[in-house]
């Protein structure tokens, strides 16, 4: 039992991980397991040491608190800056994307508009040596004259 190391030292209560040390009054209690934090009728919570007797119970928990506080804020922020990121780097894919389509359908065009003007040159080609078949009937003859 922890009362058992009342009136000794603070380090010798605090071997077993069940004791809470009182500078106050030099006693060593058993941790109030039903509540989170030992209420003040048992010792203020700057007088109370647990785990150490180097820091006090305010102070743990303050110093338990700010890392804790620390830890959420810094993963918040990743949060943040990775779908941040995701979401500028999809904008950049789209935008890329499109431009890529853009050019795509602009050398398609220059290559349709390349063939139909090879089209026409040929087409000249034939009608200025008689090539030129008649649009009316394409399967005629061809007449060697």
């Amino acid at each position: 039992a922890c009362s058992a190391f009342s009136q000794k030292s603070c380090e010798e209560c605090l071997n077993n991980v069940s004791c809470l040390w009182c500078y106050t009054n030099s006693t060593c209690i058993d941790y109030p397991v039903r509540s989170i934090f030992p209420p003040s009728s048992l010792c203020s919570l700057s007088n109370a040491r647990w785990g150490v007797c180097w820091i006090n119970f305010e102070a743990l928990i303050i110093a338990m608190a700010v890392v804790a506080g620390l830890i959420l804020v810094s993963i918040t922020v990743c949060c943040c800056y990775c779908c941040y990121c995701r979401r500028r780097s999809r904008s950049r894919l789209d935008e890329e994307e499109e431009q890529l389509a853009r050019k795509r359908e602009e050398r398609r065009l220059q290559s349709l508009q390349r063939k139909h003007e090879r089209k026409l040159k040929h087409d000249e080609i034939r009608k200025k040596y008689g090539l030129l078949q008649d649009s009316d009937n394409p399967y005629s003859r061809f007449e060697n004259e």
